[in-house]
């Protein structure tokens, strides 16, 4: 496809007006302010006039299938949401179940300009399924929650997780990753998280974990284990030798940020699902200081209750200027940064993330003729504070479109709803 006329914004995420972009054999080929020589080469031309090409966004933490769960949990605390609410509802869940939820999901990331997703669940096969119909990418991790004493390597998860490692990591054309899971601190004993830790460094993967979300979380940790943080906690038993998404950590402490910075973890910020749960306010300010990879996650449904990450970015942009009583903190670049190349590097696609030339082409149109776009005074300022995911005209994954005008190439949008929606009242049906 050959993008003519198009507004952009470049690899360091600056606006340039007017330009070309070509793709090719789902890359970046082209990009400058004349059409290219071999124009011709690129197939379709898309006319680019009101329109502002930027990099797709990636999800760094979401549940995709508790898609089921919209509505359901709503108005408690994180601990009776999960204990009384969740829980109980998702033992009821079908590995078909968790397919049709996850295909709903995807459409919606789509609908809203993401490409790809770190998610965390169950029912791997069946996610990883969507996925490839979707046209879409994911880290895949299989939820892991154990107090059982003995080794991780006896669990039968275990063996799970290395038939997923070796069946889904780098499949579809590398649009699957797997990462390797430990919940949270609280939900899995110190045998576990020491025996996860050590396997994947083994595999040479990354961990995604739960930190810090709650107060409660973070100071009960401190009783469990002689005054350690979650994040001080999971240093010590060797869990940050690899790669680590950290999502949440809004209760982390300074320590807890040096040792983020250090090990080179990254933050996944959830703001619509730490406010809607009361969780309370990430140190969004002292991880970027810091050095931290910060990206941006919605969560899972019943704690957000969508997959607009635009949404995301607003809120990254504004409640942290409330909460620190300081207008200046986290530019709209930043924000920006975190939504796309942050969450693409969280994820270990340092091929994706930015228009730059020889980069995966994942990308996002929107349309820039609406009023909430007049005038554009600075266009990142648009995007993060007036933008809206149902700006997105276009979404594209590896040089494949997977939306377009309200058409999703690979997923029959009114099947999936219906299919969603008569599961729903199903295992409601059953609590």
């Amino acid at each position: 496809m050959l993008f003519t006329d198009i507004d952009i914004l470049d690899e360091n995420l600056d606006y340039q007006a007017h330009q070309w972009v070509g793709v090719k054999d789902g890359t970046i080929d082209y990009i400058g302010d004349a059409a290219p020589e071999n124009a011709a080469d690129y197939g379709e031309v898309y006319d680019g006039c009101g329109r502002l090409l930027m990099p797709a966004l990636y999800n760094a933490h979401t549940h995709l299938p508790m898609t089921l769960l919209r509505g359901y949990a709503e108005n408690v605390p994180l601990q009776e949401w999960l204990n009384n609410l969740v829980w109980p509802f998702e033992g009821k869940m079908t590995p078909e179940d968790n397919y049709w939820a996850t295909k709903l999901a995807l459409a919606e990331m789509a609908r809203y300009g993401s490409v790809s997703a770190s998610d965390m669940y169950y029912a791997t096969d069946e996610r990883v399924q969507a996925v490839g119909e979707a046209h879409m990418k994911m880290n895949v991790c299989e939820s892991v929650l154990y107090f059982e004493p003995k080794p991780f390597v006896e669990y039968p998860m275990c063996e799970k997780m290395e038939r997923i490692v070796k069946q889904y990591h780098g499949a579809q054309d590398g649009r699957i990753r797997v990462d390797y899971n430990i919940h949270a601190e609280y939900t899995s004993n110190p045998i576990t998280c020491t025996d996860i830790g050590k396997v994947a460094k083994e595999a040479g993967l990354p961990i995604h974990i739960h930190i810090s979300e709650t107060k409660s979380e973070h100071e009960e940790c401190k009783g469990r284990h002689d005054g350690l943080t979650p994040v001080q906690y999971f240093e010590s038993i060797g869990v940050f030798d690899v790669p680590v998404i950290a999502a949440h950590c809004v209760w982390v402490d300074d320590k807890d940020i040096e040792i983020l910075a250090k090990r080179g973890a990254t933050v996944a910020l959830n703001p619509a699902s730490n406010m809607k749960l009361a969780s309370g306010f990430a140190p969004v300010q002292k991880l970027l200081d810091a050095g931290v990879n910060v990206a941006l996650g919605t969560d899972g449904m019943a704690s957000n209750n969508n997959h607009d990450l635009f949404q995301d970015m607003y809120l990254m942009g504004t409640i942290y200027k409330g909460h620190e009583l300081d207008p200046a903190i986290i530019s709209p670049k930043q924000v920006i940064a975190a939504a796309t190349r942050g969450g693409a590097l969280a994820q270990g696609r340092e091929d994706c993330g930015l228009v730059k030339v020889g980069m995966k082409a994942d990308l996002t149109v929107l349309d820039t003729t609406g009023a909430s776009w007049c005038p554009m005074t600075n266009p990142e300022v648009n995007i993060v504070f007036s933008g809206h995911g149902s700006d997105v005209v276009l979404t594209m994954c590896d040089g494949e479109v997977v939306y377009r005008d309200g058409v999703f190439p690979g997923i029959d949008l009114e099947q999936v709803k219906a299919e969603v929606s008569a599961r729903t009242k199903r295992i409601i049906s059953e609590l």
